[in-house]
């Protein structure tokens, strides 16, 4: 490296690189600017890790040392990363930044790093997946590390970065959010990461670059399929139809993972998300016992036709008037007394019926 900075303006243009560069270099003046960048990464209490220094998958570090020099970080430490992909807006938000940030939990617990964007949407939903199985998290940041884009995660960046996380960017501080820079980090992105996860991709989307590289790096490559009436689902569902690993839960990232790095990993714990559980307004234990079967009997993810529901639970309600009448016949107590008994008896003939 010293080299470079001591050789003449002849020898730098007879290694090819533009005149511009080799006049600055030659004239010193990129010395006393990598000295002004060094002054402030000291103020700011940043980092700066070589490519030498960077602890980075073997792939990774033939991938990313032509292309980039160093990277500043803030609390930088990884091992075994992953990264969750997806656009700043989906339009079906909820869903898809709670499929993002429940892959995450889960796959954060087992001791994966998540490796994201810090941009709205999924991005951020695969930070406080992280986040929230106390696992640890890295941002690769668009703008410089003293920079945080945008200005509603700042909150989302001191919990990664209390968590043992960090915020990396090969861009110099102070660097603002300029659109044909998030672009760039994609590499870094795919390079760092020993899988990049698809969640939601327009044909056109920046997701696109990032799997793109991860295919180039030879990384692989995982997709949530979505709607085929979604244009946001086009990427994940065109990744998959070209070979990426289809993937709804975390056992199938897990299931492609390097053996040495799954005994690598921490155990399991009982921080996950509850896979066997679904989201519901109404807490069982405050429903009535008639209520509380038709609830289970309907379905999560589509509609449940009224008739349906009805043919499922004349059987059950059926078998417990049946259970009432030998309690009560056998002398062993009354299970359905008077009024709950009346309701039941009532609600058959009116199915019967009807």
């Amino acid at each position: 490296m010293q080299k470079i900075f001591k050789a003449s303006l002849a020898e730098l243009e007879a290694t090819g690189i533009q005149t511009v560069s080799a006049q600055s270099l030659g004239t010193g003046q990129s010395m006393e600017l990598a000295h002004d960048e060094l002054g402030r990464v000291a103020a700011a209490g940043v980092s700066v890790v070589c490519m030498d220094e960077f602890h980075l998958p073997r792939t990774a570090e033939t991938d990313l040392r032509s292309t980039a020099g160093s990277l500043c970080a803030r609390e930088c430490g990884s091992d075994h990363p992953t990264r969750g992909r997806g656009r700043r807006h989906p339009p079906s938000r909820a869903l898809r930044t709670g499929d993002g940030e429940r892959l995450a939990c889960d796959l954060a617990v087992r001791g994966l790093v998540i490796f994201s964007g810090l941009a709205r949407g999924v991005d951020a939903a695969a930070h406080r997946g992280a986040i929230n199985a106390r696992g640890k998290t890295v941002a690769v940041s668009g703008t410089g590390v003293d920079i945080i884009y945008p200005q509603e995660n700042t909150r989302l960046a001191e919990q990664m970065l209390a968590l043992g996380g960090a915020l990396i960017s090969e861009f110099p501080m102070n660097a603002f959010a300029a659109p044909q820079d998030f672009p760039i980090r994609s590499r870094i992105i795919g390079g760092v990461s020993i899988g990049v996860l698809v969640l939601e991709a327009d044909e056109y989307s920046g997701t696109r670059i990032t799997s793109r590289c991860a295919l180039e790096q030879d990384r692989e490559v995982f997709a949530v399929p979505g709607n085929v009436t979604n244009k946001n689902s086009w990427g994940p569902n065109t990744l998959i139809k070209q070979g990426a690993r289809l993937t709804a839960t975390w056992e199938d990232v897990w299931e492609e993972l390097p053996a040495p790095v799954r005994l690598a990993l921490t155990p399991a714990t009982g921080d996950e998300s509850q896979a066997g559980k679904t989201a519901s307004l109404f807490g069982e234990s405050e429903l009535p016992p008639q209520k509380r079967k038709i609830l289970k009997l309907l379905k999560a993810d589509e509609a449940t036709h009224i008739d349906e529901i009805v043919e499922r639970l004349e059987p059950l309600v059926i078998r417990d008037i049946r259970s009432a009448v030998r309690a009560g016949a056998g002398g062993e107590g009354q299970v359905y007394a008077g009024e709950e008994f009346c309701e039941e008896l009532c609600a058959v003939s009116s199915w019967l019926l009807a």
